[in-house]
Order: structure tokens, then sequence, then C-alpha cells
């Protein structure tokens, strides 16, 4: 792999949590990192609080808001506009449970379940857009921030309209970006773009969790090291399409692994996002 510093790396909800500590520490290393938020006012204060801490003038910042596929778009424009080679790219952003008891369902701006939306066809979408960038110069890698809480897509009932619980909504996103990890890295077979998924921690203590529940198990500088693991180490510079447990190579929920339904979720995501007609013009 390059040295950091010599990398384009974006970095998607890196305002707060797991992706500002993931930014601060890239940046340390000197790398150029592209912040993202959908404040622009957290954006910029972001950006300061990274370029004082670590001297680094090497920070952009990107406003869009994941709930809409639209603003999905014009993030992936707006990136490649700056920057048409791009180095990593860590899909980090996401929504959470919300409240476990009583909460209610919630819609994206397209109409689909929130939960689903952001957490997976948002980078679904993004990571398309995104990939002739990566493209460019490899070796570059794709790093999806999964959850170790999985629970199996139901293809008749996708968008929770029936029988909705926040946490089981939030647990099928999290398989949905661990099935299009595997789905992908087929896809990238043979080339130097890889892309694994990793639960970097259990409940840790990000806002997101303390939003759903009164407590937390483990720190934000846990899943730090579990993100920078998958983002720098040498070891990983040939590993692709796995599922990471920490530090660990582990397995996801058999779903993930049912090539049927990964396909089937494939051609779902292409037309809730409009990418199965983009791709379909790219061939013609």
């Amino acid at each position: 792999m390059k040295p950091i510093a010599q990398q384009v790396i974006l970095v998607t909800g890196s305002t707060d949590g797991l992706g500002k500590q993931t930014a601060l520490a890239l940046a340390r290393q000197g790398a150029t990192v592209l912040l993202h938020g959908r404040n622009q006012q957290r954006l910029e204060k972001t950006q300061r609080e990274i370029q004082n801490a670590t001297g680094n003038a090497h920070l952009e910042t990107y406003l869009a808001d994941l709930a809409d596929l639209s603003e999905v778009r014009s993030l992936a424009e707006h990136v490649q506009t700056q920057h048409p080679q791009l180095d990593m790219l860590i899909n980090n952003a996401g929504v959470g449970s919300g409240k476990l008891l009583g909460g209610r369902r919630e819609l994206s701006r397209d109409g689909y379940e929130l939960r689903f939306a952001v957490n997976y066809l948002a980078p679904f979408l993004l990571t398309h857009l995104l990939l002739p960038s990566l493209r460019v110069s490899p070796p570059s890698r794709i790093i999806h921030v999964g959850s170790v809480g999985q629970l199996p897509l139901d293809f008749d009932n996708l968008m929770l309209e029936r029988r909705y619980n926040g946490y089981d909504a939030y647990r099928r996103s999290k398989l949905a970006l661990v099935m299009f990890t595997l789905d992908l890295a087929d896809l990238l077979k043979g080339e130097q773009v890889t892309v694994n998924c990793v639960h970097p921690a259990s409940l840790m203590n990000t806002k997101m969790v303390r939003e759903t529940i009164p407590f937390t198990q483990t720190t934000v500088e846990e899943g730090l090291r579990s993100v920078m693991y998958l983002a720098t180490s040498p070891t990983l510079d040939n590993v692709t399409g796995k599922y990471f447990d920490q530090l660990q190579e582990a397995r996801a929920h058999p779903q993930a692994y049912d090539t049927a339904a990964r396909r089937r979720l494939r051609q779902i995501s292409e037309q809730l996002t409009g990418l199965g007609s983009a791709l379909a013009s790219q061939e013609d």
C-alpha cells in the first residue's frame, strides 16, 4: 500500500464519534482527508479542530445528507471533481436504532425506510459512483463500518412496513452492508481495489449509542483501533471480501454468504438508487 501521507481518503460521517476520530488519526499520519457531514457549521468546526491538533492543512469539507440520494450523487460528483484519484473510502456514516421501545418508523427523503437508506443504500450508491476514482491508481481500499448486530433481510418486507422495530431495522441494514461488501469484492476480483467490512466495537461511547441506550461497553478508541487496522495494515493489502469483528476475521450472518440473496439485494438496490439504468447506459 502507499504511505498514508500520500493518500486521499474520504471518511463519511466525520464530524462526530468514530468518524471524527478516524479522520483525526489519518490526518495525524499526513493524509489528505475529505471530511463529510450534514451540517456545515459542524464540518467547519471539525476541520479547524483537526487542523489545530495535527498541523495538517490538507483537510476538505463535503456537505451531504445521506438520507437524500440526490445529495449522495452530488457528494460523489464534488469529490470526483476535486479528486479524480481517490485512495480510500471509509463508509462510516450511519443512523442508529433509535429508541428500542416505542420508536416510530421513519422514512428517507426518497421514501425508503430510514436506516436501510442511510446505513446501506447511501454507501451502496456512493461507492459505485466513486469506483472510477478508486480505480485510477491502485492499490486502494474500501472500508465499510458494520456491526456484529445482524438480522436476515425479509425481501417481502424490506422496508419494514409491517412489524417495525428500530433495532431490527438497524441490524438488517448492517447485514445488507456486509452482503454488499462480499458482492462488491466479487465484482472487483482481479483488481487492486479491496473491500472489507468491520464491526469496530460493541456499544461505543458515541452519541448514536447514547441516544439508544443509557449505557456503553467500549470506547471510541477501541473502535478506532479496528478501523485503522483495516485502513493502514500492510498485511491486508490483498485481503478482500471479508468481515472483521474488531481485529479478527470473523463469520457474518449466514445470509451474507447466500449468493442468490446477495444477487437479489443488488438488483433491488440498483433499482432503488437508479444505479441500474446508469450501469445499463454505460454498457450501451
